[in-house]
């Protein structure tokens, strides 16, 4: 290599880092803004110094922010654990079935399924609310999981489906000429194997589920079982908007999912890599 090579190369691996740099500081600018909005008093908040330090670090918009968002912080987990693990577990079946217990019209199925991840949730809000009401969930917290576990089952089978793919039928056919049926084949071979699709789909599910807010608004009419995208909204008040506690609860808000990626982030790369978004 020569020195001029060098040199070119270094320039161009400083240029990446600085573009990498000034894009993650574009993306930490909302959390800047929330951030040192939520540590300032009521009095301190405006517009004209929202860019500004706090001059006197103080707690009470997370103290009140908390205060008001537990019960809601609470359903959110109430609704987003269930409904993750459910539509996880409902999607790892139908891409096992579909993948490896090919049937006539299977493909068929498959499309179909896959159609219901681009049906826009507007679209549906009035038969949804019929169908909710008249199995006497409408306006309860379990008619929200079970809404959110049907809406999730395109996405979760699609990802399992091709993960599985890359499963050698040979596998398969082995576990077969030992006698194993199709569930025990799923459970002693298929399921131990499939954590990084399991942590892929887990990630985007709870993600997409805890932030969801028009299924919530509209299913759940009261604010003691509403989840805390929806409370979140009703923080603003209707005279004065508490700018601190508002930004507050919005980071609040943001640390469950926030907590998943750093805990499972490596795994979700992983679980990419493996093949699980592969056509």
């Amino acid at each position: 290599m020569t020195i001029a090579s060098g040199v070119k190369k270094n320039i161009a691996g400083s240029g990446i880092y600085l573009f990498l740099i000034l894009s993650a500081l574009f993306f930490l600018v909302p959390i800047y803004v929330f951030l040192v909005t939520g540590l300032k008093s009521f009095r301190e908040v405006n517009i004209q110094n929202m860019w500004d330090l706090p001059r006197a670090l103080t707690f009470d918009g997370f103290t009140a922010a908390f205060g008001r968002l537990t019960p809601n912080l609470l359903n959110s987990f109430l609704l987003t654990i269930p409904a993750t693990i459910v539509s996880s577990l409902l999607g790892s079946l139908n891409g096992y079935v579909i993948s490896k217990w090919r049937f006539r019209g299977a493909n068929v199925i498959f499309i179909v399924m896959l159609f219901g991840m681009f049906i826009p949730y507007q679209s549906i809000l009035i038969p949804l609310v019929q169908f909710l009401s008249g199995i006497r969930l409408y306006g309860h917290l379990p008619g929200l999981i079970l809404t959110h576990i049907v809406y999730g089952i395109p996405i979760t089978t699609l990802v399992f489906r091709n993960y599985y793919l890359e499963i050698p039928d040979s596998l398969i056919e082995a576990a077969q000429l030992d006698g194993f049926g199709i569930v025990n084949i799923y459970l002693r071979i298929i399921f131990p194997i499939s954590a990084p699709a399991f942590v892929v789909v887990i990630i985007w599910q709870f993600t997409n589920i805890w932030n969801e807010f028009l299924f919530a608004v509209v299913l759940v009419q009261n604010p003691v079982d509403q989840p805390i995208t929806v409370a979140l909204r009703n923080l603003a008040g209707s005279q004065i908007v508490e700018w601190n506690v508002q930004m507050a609860g919005a980071l609040i808000a943001a640390i469950p999912t926030l907590i998943i990626y750093i805990l499972l982030g490596k795994y979700f790369i992983r679980g990419l890599l493996a093949g699980s978004v592969k056509g």
